[in-house]
């Protein structure tokens, strides 16, 4: 039964005529937009929020009718049901990714696996018509408190619908655009009658103006701006990127005024003071205060300021954690070591706090093999002494990498390094029954 019931919605489905282009009544739309202007232009008919509501109303219709039909994983024949043939078809990549491009008067939809995966407006009823729509809802609100209810549900429309091509812009690397959307999105939010506005959307706006930025350097400014206006609102990430962003785009405007350039830095000092395990934040730091050009001030300061919150919070193993990375990016092993040391003193199960105390020992002694390469020795006895100091530091390696494997034995990282300090030091006492003990497990984790 369930067969037959099927085979004829097959027919049915084949009965329908497929749509041959995509109907937009353009002049239907500017025309409800038109009886607005003079509706507005009327002292009585402008003096009622109602004229305002319709307004917001026609303006939103504009905005959306090219693509209200499209939504994400949309099977493709059922675009066609929608929507209509598309004038064209082609192959075309975008951000790596390879799509069937179906090409429409207003958008072209991208299809991959038989879905619509996402699309990209080409064409306008009205392109300002979103601003407009969020304008004439304000003023209806101005107008008449008590209609917060009907503007809060156009604005959430609008809100949704700029969201929405936010969205779809990152996905097609239009990155500017994308941003300029998250942006009327949160305008749209900002009017009183909404409620509260979602900061994430300008931090969404400002992370893309800066992406945006290596290719056009005009967008580091708007991002600026976005982050510093989310960032007033208290909005930070979960990992605290936004001070990274921030510093880039402040950055991006070094040859325009060299103020930003300490700008940049204190987004970076204020970022570390709240993330100081963000290595983008502790890299850039590191990049900054070394840079011959910039000159913002002594590494020496920068050891300074963590040391000095140290002082107040000695037992927060995260600013542990970022001054043993910031002297390991000054190629100060020793104070690298000392601080990971105190990191494990805290907190002796944490794994990255052993794994990384093992990786500090081993740069220490690569460091110290390095410069043994490039020494002519003048005996033997003085090689072999520095072999047998570089050899020592190595052996220091082995009981952190051991402690982090116990804590996680599936890190193959930490035992691919258990393996090759366990061969080279093999000669050293107990180092080979290490060795017989760990090769096998590598083996293993390799699939051999």
């Amino acid at each position: 039964m369930k067969k037959i019931v099927l085979t004829a919605l097959a027919a049915l489905l084949v009965a329908i005529p497929a749509v041959q282009a995509q109907k937009v009544n353009k002049g239907a739309l500017l025309s409800k937009i038109e009886k607005s202007d003079a509706d507005i232009a009327d002292a009585k008919k402008s003096a009622k929020s109602a004229t305002w509501i319709n307004r917001g109303k026609a303006f939103y219709e504009a905005a959306v009718e090219p693509t209200k039909n499209l939504f994400a994983n949309m099977d493709a024949a059922m675009l066609k049901l929608a929507v209509g043939e598309p004038s064209s078809t082609g192959q075309q990549t975008l951000v790596g990714t390879d799509y069937e491009a179906w090409v429409y008067p207003y958008f072209t939809a991208y299809i991959k696996d038989g879905k619509v995966a996402t699309w990209k407006q080409t064409d306008w009823v009205l392109k300002d018509a979103p601003a407009k729509a969020i304008e004439a809802y304000a003023k209806a609100f101005e107008m008449d408190p008590k209609s917060e209810s009907k503007v809060k549900e156009g604005l959430k429309q609008i809100s949704d619908f700029c969201s929405q091509a936010g969205n779809t812009g990152i996905d097609t690397g239009e990155y500017a655009a994308a941003a300029d959307a998250y942006a009327e999105a949160f305008k749209a939010q900002s009017i009183p009658a909404y409620g509260t506005p979602d900061p994430a959307l300008l931090y969404y706006a400002g992370y893309l103006r800066t992406v945006d930025g290596s290719t056009n350097p005009a967008s580091f400014a708007l991002g600026a701006d976005y982050l510093t206006k989310a960032l007033d609102l208290n909005y930070v990430d979960e990992e605290g990127n936004i001070y990274y962003y921030l510093f880039h785009c402040y950055y991006g405007q070094k040859d325009a005024d060299k103020a930003n350039i300490m700008k940049a830095k204190d987004a970076l000092i204020a970022g570390i003071g709240k993330f100081p395990k963000n290595e983008r934040i502790l890299e850039a730091l590191v990049q900054l205060y070394t840079s011959p050009e910039d000159q913002v001030g002594d590494p020496a300061d920068l050891i300074a300021l963590i040391d000095a919150a140290i002082e107040n919070n000695p037992e927060n193993i995260d600013l542990w954690f970022g001054r043993g990375r910031i002297f390991y990016a000054l190629k100060n092993y020793d104070e690298s070591i000392d601080s990971f040391r105190k990191v494990v003193e805290l907190k002796p199960d944490l794994f990255e706090g052993n794994y990384y105390l093992g990786v500090f020992y081993t740069i220490k002694a690569d460091e110290m093999n390095k410069v043994m390469n490039e020494k002519q020795y003048s005996s033997q006895a003085a090689y072999d002494a520095d072999l047998k100091a570089a050899n020592e530091v190595y052996m220091q390696a082995i009981p952190w990498f051991e402690k982090a494997y116990e804590l996680k034995s599936d890190d193959f990282n930490t035992l691919d390094m258990l393996k090759q300090l366990c061969f080279r030091l093999r000669d050293e006492p107990g180092v080979q029954e290490k060795y017989d003990k760990y090769f096998p497990l590598w083996k293993a984790a390799k699939g051999e």
